[in-house]
């Protein structure tokens, strides 16, 4: 039987002219009685990581005071407004 490629065009199967030799392969496996210990290196990076997260668990994630300071400064108009600056990062964010 002849499978036809979706192409429609036969595919030119070469088959070897002679047969491969089958040889049993033989269990080379060795059982040891002695048991290997898993180990883990930590590398430096990944203790300066590990040290970040948990510092930013002790650390709040919201500087309640900046945000009130911020709050007041705005119902107040003393905070510093640059509507150029605030133009220029709407632009960056539209590219």
């Amino acid at each position: 039987m002849t499978i036809l490629p979706v192409t429609g065009k036969h595919n030119n199967v070469v088959s070897p002219s002679k047969s491969t030799p089958h040889h049993k392969v033989q269990n080379t496996h060795v059982q040891t009685t002695e048991k290997v210990k898993d180990s883990v290196d930590i590398t430096t990076v990944t203790k300066e990581i590990t040290k970040a997260f948990e510092s930013s668990k002790t650390t709040p994630a919201i500087d309640e005071k900046h945000v009130n300071e911020v709050k007041k400064a705005l119902m107040e108009g003393t905070y510093p407004i640059n509507a150029e600056q605030i133009a220029k990062k709407m632009i960056e964010m539209e590219r």
